[in-house]
């Protein structure tokens, strides 16, 4: 079976613990519906080595310019320094079309708020870093602000900072990558320390 792409946009001052867990379980076929299904890509809006907040230097995969949703599962929007500033506009118009296409995009962080600014939340429920954070973009969307870790609304993925692992369980709720129980055990381990539920689940032989 081919694996599907999940695409990781990366960039200069990525905030590389943001993705990194839902990446780190969707290349862990472990207790997956479907093992193997998926694989992350990485893609940036060059071909160039990007450095992320941590020190990481990356070589991307593909660039985004090579991204159609056609071959794409998901494009996740990690947050990062740049967003505020430059902010990333072709990663924003690629995301405007994954949505277009009805594939998933999943952002966090500053991600957030470069959706906002570009009146991708105006229309959909969403969360973010705090209200006000978006606020100050000048964005429509505030009645819509869900004051949650994370957040899913048509393909929409949304998240703040502080919450990468419920970043990561609504990822894998949108991918179908894990049975309800795998889920429950997972949220249940990285969320609370509970690592209980996962003695429960069948070992594959």
């Amino acid at each position: 079976m081919s694996s599907s792409a999940v695409h990781l946009f990366v960039f200069d001052t990525m905030a590389d613990w943001e993705p990194a867990f839902a990446i780190a379980a969707i290349n862990n076929p472990q207790f997956q519906l479907a093992p193997d299904r998926y694989r992350v890509t990485t893609v940036a809006a060059t071909n160039r080595v990007v450095t992320t907040m941590g020190g990481l230097r990356i070589l991307p995969d593909l660039t985004l310019d090579e991204l159609v949703p056609a071959g794409s599962s998901m494009l996740i929007l990690p947050g990062g320094e740049t967003w505020e500033t430059t902010g990333n506009p072709e990663a924003i118009d690629k995301a405007r079309s994954f949505l277009a296409a009805a594939v998933p995009v999943a952002a966090i962080c500053g991600a957030t708020f470069a959706l906002a600014l570009a009146g991708i939340l105006d229309r959909r429920r969403h969360t973010s870093n705090a209200p006000e954070y978006l606020a100050s973009s000048g964005y429509r969307g505030t009645a819509l602000y869900c004051d949650q870790p994370a957040v899913a609304d048509r393909n929409l993925i949304t998240a703040a900072g502080t919450a990468p692992v419920d970043f990561a369980c609504e990822i894998f709720k949108a991918l179908n990558l894990y049975p309800s129980a795998a889920l429950a055990a997972w949220y249940a381990l990285f969320k609370h320390g509970d690592a209980s539920r996962y003695y429960e689940l069948p070992i594959a032989s």
